[in-house]
């Protein structure tokens, strides 16, 4: 599910709750029994409940270059309520921050969805890739989250999957449904539709814990 429709949700559920509350409290004129209310409140506590872990959950996340992040996931002492929040975006399991943190994007650095039907380029300059001590990797997914068939078999890259730099030393991964020419090594495929993006650092350094590391955004490239 992708951000635009949980957003539309969370506005139809704050509706609903909403107009269902001032309408029992305050206009509502028929017989109230126990039935009712037990079944209108398990309704409104579970679309409350919805509405309010999914608005705690944009307050909590990080969006940097389009890529969404959490910290502190995985963490015992979190409350439920927090750990509610961080399921709505990274519904697990995951680890603590210190072995591993997590990063998902359904949209390119502009904020346009993912679409097979353009080529897209993530561009990690000269000493630039994810810092860690044990590995970082790249997945995709379809717009339901499943992995996507393709001729290679491949659906992650990462720093063990042998990408080959640039002269310069930077990384570029093209993230397309076609293989790109001279650069199949590096290519992550994509399906034909809509599409998304996780990206996990397991050991992660310490630039990255302290938020100080940024991911470059996916962009597209250009045709002519």
């Amino acid at each position: 599910m992708n951000s635009r429709t949980t957003t539309f949700l969370v506005i139809i559920n704050g509706l609903i709750c909403g107009y269902a509350i001032i309408n029992i409290f305050f206009f509502s004129h028929h017989q109230r029994t126990l039935i009712n209310d037990i079944v209108q409140g398990i309704l409104l506590g579970f679309g409350l409940a919805f509405v309010s872990a999914q608005i705690f959950a944009r307050i909590k996340a990080t969006n940097v270059n389009g890529w969404i992040t959490m910290f502190g996931l995985g963490l015992p002492t979190n409350g439920m309520f927090l750990r509610a929040a961080h399921a709505q975006i990274f519904p697990g399991p995951v680890n603590v921050p210190q072995e591993a943190m997590y990063w998902t994007t359904s949209g390119d650095g502009e904020g346009h969805l993912f679409s097979g039907a353009n080529d897209y380029r993530m561009h990690f300059p000269a000493g630039g890739l994810p810092p860690n001590d044990a590995f970082w990797s790249l997945t995709m997914g379809n717009a339901k989250n499943h992995f996507v068939p393709n001729a290679i078999n491949r659906y992650s890259v990462s720093d063990r999957s042998g990408l080959v730099p640039n002269a310069d030393g930077s990384v570029d991964i093209y993230i397309q449904n076609t293989a790109p020419a001279d650069h199949q090594s590096n290519w992550l495929p994509a399906p034909s539709g809509h599409f998304i993006l996780w990206l996990r650092v397991y050991i992660p350094g310490a630039a990255i814990l302290s938020g100080e590391y940024k991911m470059p955004p996916v962009t597209k490239i250009k045709k002519y």
